[in-house]
């Protein structure tokens, strides 16, 4: 008879290889191996992927989905990009800086890596370009700015973390994902300011006038609130994260109808088709990854793991050392949804059996798993940015090697500095 796990991680390998999406490589992989080990019924299939998907906590994913798409149909990206090149526009590779600020800033409200680099990003790449910027840099620039999105709170990736790790709430990942997400914008601003530097990028027109920046900065401030009322009224009990994306959808429609007066009612249909959408996609990986995860445990490979880890007698730096690596690897094949699904239910106990702390952990998986998404050769956010862009797969590589030296020290950074994760949840009182 075939042995369940080995038939299970071959076939979601061969599905990957043949070009098959994550998610349905991880169902069909599942499906044949019920088929072919007969050690477990078809029916089991169908039975986790819907217990995989039934969970409160989980209505919050396209509540915010919702909200996003509300903010976007407002008009929000404009008013939130004017916001953030009023006070770097004017420097040299002041359109690089604007693009990182501006996507920073739409992260808090997205909560999605591939929503920032299709709106705003493509917006910034084609203003860069205009602008005298090389298309392929500004392309590359997007790309590795985008992956805040699901860092900075509110997250999608997040959510479904602590679904898998009940040592973590979603209000204490909200808050340890700020100063990471700080960084990585930081550390791509350090290399645009060099990459501007030698190709001489000029920044556009001057510092504006204080009263045009006051006036900018107080449209945009509502925008800029949404992710404090989210976690403010956590913080304060006043509504949990899944009643928070409700309050979320109500905020964006406030703000998009009666503040921005940008969103018109005739546009609600689609906004909502488009977030059904992008809802169903996310829920099916979120499905079969749990009917995947389902036989893995059933089969013990996640205590096997576990045991193994423990049995090499790894200290914590080690240990970190050596799930850095894999994770980077991992994350370049898999997405980081059905990754964190996977994985964190088998890493995070032998994490806590190390003594290291849990929120740490969660960050430095949800970061290196994000970082797969600009990884080739299977980066989803790679293809997406060489869609808007419209540059080869070549070209916006080249330009992104800087970049990816720059996640990698933000990288060790908050590998080897737990306060950069949990300092904020602490001072903020989540528990």
């Amino acid at each position: 008879m075939l042995d369940p796990s080995v038939l299970l991680i071959v076939s979601a390998c061969i599905y990957l290889a043949i070009g098959v999406p994550v998610a349905f490589a991880l169902g069909l992989a599942t499906a044949t191996t019920l088929l072919l080990a007969e050690n477990y019924p078809l029916m089991v299939l169908l039975k986790e992927t819907f217990t995989g998907i039934d969970s409160f906590p989980l209505m919050a994913v396209p509540f915010f989905i919702l909200a996003a798409e509300l903010m976007s149909g407002g008009s929000l990206t404009e008013v939130l990009l004017r916001f953030a090149g009023q006070f770097v526009g004017h420097k040299r590779g002041g359109l690089g800086y604007t693009n990182v600020v501006g996507l920073t800033f739409f992260s808090g409200i997205s909560g999605s890596a591939l929503a920032d680099a299709a709106g705003p990003g493509a917006m910034m790449i084609r203003m860069m370009d205009k602008a005298g910027y090389d298309r392929s840099y500004a392309a590359a620039l997007t790309a590795a700015t985008a992956i805040v999105g699901p860092i900075i709170p509110p997250s999608i990736i997040m959510i479904i973390y602590a679904l898998q790790d009940d040592k973590v709430s979603v209000g204490q990942l909200f808050a340890a994902g700020i100063i990471p997400g700080i960084l990585i914008a930081v550390a791509m601003c350090v290399v645009n300011y060099r990459v501007s530097k030698k190709r001489n990028y000029k920044g556009e027109g001057q510092l504006p006038p204080l009263r045009e920046i006051l006036l900018t900065t107080w449209r945009a401030l509502p925008a800029i609130l949404l992710p404090v009322v989210i976690l403010g009224g956590m913080r304060a009990g006043w509504f949990t994260p899944t009643e928070a994306s409700v309050v979320a959808v109500f905020y964006a429609l406030l703000c998009g109808k009666f503040l921005y007066r940008t969103l018109a009612w005739k546009a609600v249909p689609d906004i909502l088709a488009r977030s059904a959408l992008l809802s169903a996609s996310v829920l099916i990986i979120i499905g079969f990854s749990a009917s995947f995860a389902w036989v893995l445990t059933i089969e013990g490979i996640p205590q096997q793991l576990a045991e193994w880890l423990v049995s090499m007698h790894l200290s914590p730096v080690a240990f970190l050392i050596l799930v850095n690596i894999f994770l980077l690897l991992f994350g370049i094949f898999i997405e980081p949804l059905p990754g964190v699904m996977v994985l964190a239910p088998i890493l995070a106990p032998v994490a806590v059996q190390m003594g290291i702390d849990p929120v740490h952990f969660a960050m430095i998986v949800i970061v290196n798993l994000t970082l797969g998404m600009i990884t080739p050769p299977v980066g989803g956010l790679l293809f997406v940015t060489c869609n808007v862009s419209r540059v080869s797969m070549s070209a916006l590589v080249r330009e992104l090697v800087p970049f990816l030296w720059a996640h990698g020290v933000v990288l060790l950074l908050l590998t080897f500095v737990p306060a950069l994760s949990t300092w904020l949840p602490h001072v903020m009182g989540f528990k």
